[in-house]
């Protein structure tokens, strides 16, 4: 079936926004992937809410209420489809909500669910810098749910997943999932879904020691080759690869109690299903909520790809559609790469990372003989001494620079998550030694999920652009506003594509120039 053959445009504002129900039963006939995650269907007739990519019969007209969240469609007394699972559509991106107070909200809400922390609204209000009051009205007008709604959809929506994807017991799924006790977990999963969390958990002969099986969907278009392509040409020895088409590594969590889980997990790209099929070790089964957060961040699953296209339009370069933005699974891990790649190649960035990681990581067992240890912790590289770093190969400079944020975030004072206050990380990553304006910007960029970050002064940028300076290539990358962290990727993809070897050239002169004919002034690209 053709996913995009409706003659519908995406919605760019809040969800379902500009669809009529006639236009949404249009989608729900044609099965449009553009549109999962911000359209579901409630069906009068059986009291089941679905995506719009659900594969059941379709319900009759009259028997259907659209919704632009799930949340709405709970508190109108639906209850999630067995099938389709709504837990599995994609969320909303950073710019979906026209009011970003409502949108920083959300994702503060949803950062909070993913960790299994106990939530206060107030402390979100608190966050956001205005009264509680005030956010909840805004929210309200923005989603239309009370951030309370939204919150205890997301907290059943993650239970009902590790219910079902699993075994863990159901008592560690109430903890995981944010609920404060089993009683209480009990009570709200009975009340939304009419039935008990032992009734909806899948009869399985699956052992405890099996490994999770785990589906996330985008909205199309998306260009999984080109995000494959990214991750395969920054391999982190010891920690990540890319073999066959799937993309592994290993990965250390600590939960809400601060407990540690550590273990693995492989990715791989399902373009006919638009869906990313993950698998995760036994071992992270507990935190497998923030697992799933960080990968649908490392991948950019929930972006709306067509707005952000159509808005890049007048680029100087040929566009690749549904190019995403790379995030990270590891923000400490991908600042330090970040601060490794300052005035350097890929190639060398990788390099010393892989030096950091033999000398100070932590050994780790998994399936694959490559995938060894796990990235140093910020207070092993806070408490090491300069020299035993500098022995590595890496600049005083850059020691100084990863010591300092080591010690930020080994003490709290700094984080490095999509949920991050963006001014104010921004601002204490720049007072620290060895931190300029590249780096913050890529960490913007990379870390915190920005979309419209742009590092000026990257030298595949200015390449790309035909620039002569940082300033050149800043005043033409206004127009692309607020999607310039969108803009760079296609910049940088321009730039791989032009470097491809063509038969009549020895292999070496496909490799992009080394960074030691550029000026010092400006960064390359990396990590």
């Amino acid at each position: 079936m053709d996913r995009t053959a409706a003659p519908l445009t995406p919605p760019s504002g809040p969800p379902a926004v500009g669809l009529t129900p006639d236009a949404a039963y249009q989608v729900l006939q044609t099965h449009d992937a553009r549109f999962d995650g911000r359209l579901f269907v409630g069906v009068t007739s059986t009291g089941v809410y679905c995506r719009p990519v659900c594969r059941v019969r379709l319900p009759r007209r009259e028997n259907c209420r659209f919704f632009g969240n799930a949340a709405s469609a709970e508190c109108a007394g639906f209850r999630p489809c067995l099938r389709c699972r709504p837990e599995l559509a994609p969320g909303l991106a950073t710019t979906d909500s026209s009011q970003t107070l409502a949108r920083a909200g959300a994702r503060l809400i949803e950062h909070a669910v993913a960790q299994g922390h106990d939530l206060a609204l107030p402390q979100v209000a608190a966050r956001l810098g205005v009264t509680d009051r005030h956010f909840r009205r805004v929210f309200q007008a923005v989603h239309g749910v009370s951030p309370m709604d939204w919150l205890a959809t997301q907290r059943l929506l993650l239970a009902k997943r590790l219910l079902t994807d699993t075994q863990l017991p159901v008592t560690r799924v109430a903890l995981a999932s944010g609920f404060a006790s089993l009683r209480r977990f009990n009570a709200a999963f009975a009340e939304r879904y009419r039935l008990s969390p032992t009734a909806l958990r899948r009869s399985t002969d699956a052992a405890h020691s099996e490994p999770v099986a785990v589906r996330l969907a985008w909205r199309p278009p998306y260009d999984a080759e080109a995000m494959l392509d990214f991750l395969a040409a920054r391999p982190l020895t010891g920690i990540e690869a890319v073999t066959d088409g799937q993309w592994r590594r290993t990965l250390a969590l600590t939960d809400a109690r601060g407990e540690r889980y550590q273990g693995w997990m492989a990715v791989r790209f399902d373009t006919a299903a638009c869906e990313v099929c993950a698998t995760v070790s036994p071992s992270l089964a507990p935190v497998l909520g923030a697992v799933i957060e960080r990968l649908r961040h490392l991948l950019d699953l929930d972006a709306e790809a067509a707005t952000i296209d159509s808005a890049l339009a007048t680029m100087p370069v040929a566009l690749r559609p549904g190019l995403r933005l790379p995030g990270c699974v590891d923000g400490f891990e991908t600042t330090v790469r970040v601060i490794l790649g300052q005035q350097v190649t890929v190639a060398a960035a990788c390099t010393l990372a892989a030096r950091l990681v033999a000398r100070f990581g932590e050994p780790v067992a998994t399936t694959w003989p490559g995938l060894t240890h796990l990235f140093p912790r910020p207070e092993v590289l806070a408490a090491a001494s300069a020299d035993s770093i500098g022995e590595l190969g890496i600049v005083s400079g850059r020691i100084r620079a990863i010591q300092a944020l080591s010690r930020e975030v080994a003490e709290s004072r700094i984080d490095l998550s999509p949920a991050a206050p963006m001014e104010e990380t921004l601002a204490a990553l720049a007072a620290l030694p060895g931190i300029g304006a590249w780096t913050t910007e890529m960490v913007a960029l990379r870390v915190l999920a920005w979309p419209d970050a742009f590092p000026a002064s990257d030298i595949g940028v200015m390449r790309a652009l035909g620039a002569d300076s940082p300033a050149a290539a800043g005043a033409q990358a206004e127009a692309w506003r607020p999607w310039r962290s969108y803009a760079v990727m296609q910049l940088w993809r321009s730039i791989a594509a032009a470097a491809l070897p063509t038969p009549a050239r020895p292999p070496r002169a496909s490799r992009p120039s080394p960074s030691s004919r550029a000026p010092k002034r400006a960064a390359q690209e990396t990590t």
